[in-house]
């Protein structure tokens, strides 16, 4: 299938919204929703699939994995966190590559040190500047179609050396050759608004639920001046939510059958994941050897 270009849609001055994206079911519900573009998030599809924190633990390979399974299901580009590249420049190097395969619209790197942490969470530690600037540039060559495949380079200095260094490394990265620069944990919207004015690059305001960074709509993303916005956790924290009142409800009632509980239709969910062509199959074929 062919998917919306990223690049062609900021160019064209599009702001951009995409939702993360923590599983399969949430990426078809996607689909259905109908989103240009997504987020998949480490710190989500780590939790989603190992249920362990986004702390450096999951491999690139893992993370790949992941990727590729969602660039199949997805009929949205995808905009990546690929951590730190999960290593040096050679590992960068490989990660861009094989998320450009996978299927990736924006692939994001960040400049903390590996073992990287959750970018809203204490303990965080980032790299010389200048080494970060290598990684950048490393995945600006690595990439085979810098039209369709975008970087996005990701500052987490803000908690370490403050404001006015984070918006630095910013300006470097983006002389480095970044597409998109993602100044990581603001804590105001007037932050927000002087990153935006400083640097002169396509900005990506990261809307994480429960984190640091106040969740503002599009419209005032906007006008701050950012082009994108990733809302990471709203499929996750959505799910989590509404499978513990499901559960609850359960326990105590002894019942899935509740005004409480929204379910989703089990006919259109069958649809979503594809079982009509199935069934299709089955019919043409399914008795071709009886």
């Amino acid at each position: 299938m062919t998917k919306p270009n990223l690049r062609a849609a900021l160019d064209a001055g599009t702001f951009i919204c995409a939702p993360g994206i923590h599983d399969m079911i949430s990426a078809v519900i996607a689909n259905k929703v109908g989103f240009d573009f997504i987020y998949f998030s480490g710190y989500w599809g780590t939790a989603s699939a190992e249920g362990l924190p986004d702390a450096g633990i999951t491999t690139y390979s893992e993370m790949l994995k992941r990727l590729t399974i969602l660039g199949r299901t997805s009929e949205a580009g995808i905009i990546a966190d690929a951590d730190t590249g999960f290593g040096g420049l050679l590992n960068v190097d490989q990660t861009v590559r094989g998320y450009e395969r996978a299927g990736a619209a924006a692939i994001q790197i960040e400049d903390q040190e590996f073992p990287k942490k959750c970018g809203h969470t204490p303990f965080k530690r980032v790299i010389p500047a200048a080494e970060m600037v290598q990684k950048i540039k490393v995945a600006g060559a690595a990439r085979e179609n810098a039209q369709e495949t975008l970087i996005i380079a990701r500052t987490d200095a803000k908690a370490m050396e403050g404001f006015d260094k984070a918006v630095e490394r910013g300006l470097r990265y983006r002389d480095a050759g970044a597409d998109v620069i993602f100044v990581e944990a603001l804590d105001t919207e007037e932050e927000m608004r002087k990153a935006c004015e400083r640097i002169d690059a396509p900005m990506i305001a990261n809307m994480a639920d429960g984190g640091r960074t106040p969740i503002l709509k599009v419209e005032t993303l906007r006008d701050i001046g950012y082009d994108l916005a990733i809302f990471p956790a709203i499929s996750g924290l959505a799910a989590a939510a509404a499978v513990e009142k499901a559960l609850v409800t359960l326990k105590e009632t002894g019942t899935s059958q509740s005004a409480d509980v929204p379910l989703f239709d089990f006919e259109e969910f069958n649809r979503l994941i594809g079982f009509p062509e199935v069934w299709e199959f089955e019919k043409k074929w399914g008795s071709a050897g009886a």
